[in-house]
């Protein structure tokens, strides 16, 4: 008897088979959910299966103007028949410089990575070289990429004893010496933390809008006020809010001007790459004639600054530049959350609509959620579970409780949709 050769194994399985989780990090979907993306456009998504997805992830916010923008697609095509990479200053890379120059307010020179992971490990490097001291203070629940301090502090829910550094996810118990831990939005406990350490403290590395919590008034000039005091670097990590929250990013939006900032995300149209940027005096400490030192950091990226990405990012910011863009984001961002507020009161459910600009998170909280203790008290699993239920009704997001993305792309139409489903995934797993 012949026996029936047996199906090839699905794009599922294949994912499954390869990475761990059937993840390239962090999503956390059930195996049996998993999907294998092939292609995007706009504000949707579809599966190797054919099943169409309204996208509010857009790519963890890197791409801002759309998947596969036309503009952004054709300057990278048109760029690539004349060299992919030369891991030199290019023509391109000059002129993104520049034009980040103009519009942030910090960036006095400039130089390329490949992801906001490396372009935020380079400003806390750059400060600890140009100050000669070795500590860094992070806030509680903050993200940074990749590298021990981008991730120490943020991953464990267990009571810490602040500034003691948890090194959960790390990946190396030297955060626990070298990274301080405050909490965000209180100021009088940062000032004191920064008060003990200042002699050892390099730098004070921030996301002006935490996650998706909004800075309490005065926190952000308090700590550019306090850091300046004590001649401590202040970074600013711009990688989700940079060109997001206006053409200058966070800096031109809450009008603090930090010594140094992070980029990457948006700012490649979806490409990837990263940038940091500030003062000139901090930054001459990766010009090569310093080298050896004293006060020198190496910095050196073999990918950073290639034309393709630089050509893809001038494309995205032309685009972004256009007469209402941040206009349409903010309006998109305003109704997002207060129908999502709507749909919840009208429901009887205890939630904190989060966010600002094109952002978006929700809390299932009765109490309002301003830092990292607050946000760990509200009920994360409800709001995985709902998550869940949004993708299995087409709605693709992160169902680990981060934020909704919204994109140039993204309409009044989507909007409908996406309470619709919302609302029917709330129901769905109501109790």
């Amino acid at each position: 008897m012949n026996s029936q050769p047996s199906p090839p194994p699905s794009w599922r399985e294949r994912a499954l088979a390869v990475f761990p989780a059937g993840s390239n990090g962090e999503f956390g979907i059930p195996a049996e959910l998993i999907p294998v993306l092939a292609r995007g456009k706009g504000c949707r998504v579809w599966d190797t299966e054919g099943r169409e997805f309204l996208d509010y992830t857009m790519a963890w916010g890197s791409s801002l103007v759309g998947h596969a923008h036309p503009k952004v697609v054709e300057a990278a095509a048109r760029t690539a028949i004349e060299g992919v990479n030369f891991a030199a200053v290019n023509r391109r890379s000059v002129e993104l410089a520049e034009r980040i120059r103009a519009l942030c307010p910090c960036a006095e020179r400039v130089r390329f990575v490949a992801s906001g992971t490396e372009a935020t490990m380079l400003c806390l490097r750059v400060a600890q070289a140009a100050t000669g001291r070795p500590k860094v203070l992070r806030f509680e629940g903050a993200y940074h990429g990749q590298h021990p301090v981008g991730v120490a502090g943020m991953i464990n829910g267990r009571p810490r004893s602040l500034p003691d550094c948890d090194p959960s996810g790390a990946g190396a118990a030297w955060v626990e010496r070298e990274v301080l831990v405050a909490p965000f939005n209180d100021l009088a406990a940062v000032e004191r933390t920064i008060t003990d350490y200042a002699t050892d403290l390099a730098a004070v590395i921030v996301e002006p809008l935490h996650r998706c919590l909004t800075p309490r008034p005065g926190f952000l000039e308090g700590l550019r006020e306090i850091t300046r005091r004590h001649g401590i670097v202040l970074i600013f990590d711009e990688v989700v809010t940079g060109f997001r929250l206006a053409p200058g990013g966070a800096q031109e939006y809450y009008g603090i001007v930090p010594d140094l900032a992070a980029y990457g995300k948006a700012l490649g149209g979806g490409y990837p790459i990263g940038a940091y940027a500030g003062r000139a005096e901090i930054m001459e400490v990766v010009n090569e004639r310093r080298l050896p030192g004293p006060n020198y950091a190496w910095s050196a990226s073999t990918t950073g600054g290639n034309p393709v990405s630089c050509a893809a990012a001038l494309a995205t910011l032309n685009i972004l530049s256009e007469p209402g863009a941040h206009e349409h984001l903010h309006g998109l961002g305003r109704d997002l959350r207060q129908r999502l507020g709507s749909v919840l009161r009208a429901s009887g459910v205890a939630a904190q609509i989060l966010g600002d600009g094109p952002l978006a998170q929700v809390a299932f909280s009765p109490e309002p959620v301003v830092d990292h203790e607050s946000w760990l008290k509200s009920d994360r699993a409800r709001g995985r579970g709902l998550m869940l239920e949004l993708l299995q009704r087409g709605v693709f997001l992160n169902p680990m409780g981060t934020k909704l993305y919204l994109s140039l792309s993204h309409t009044d139409v989507e909007l409908d949709l996406f309470i619709e489903q919302f609302a029917a995934a709330l129901e769905a797993t109501d109790g």
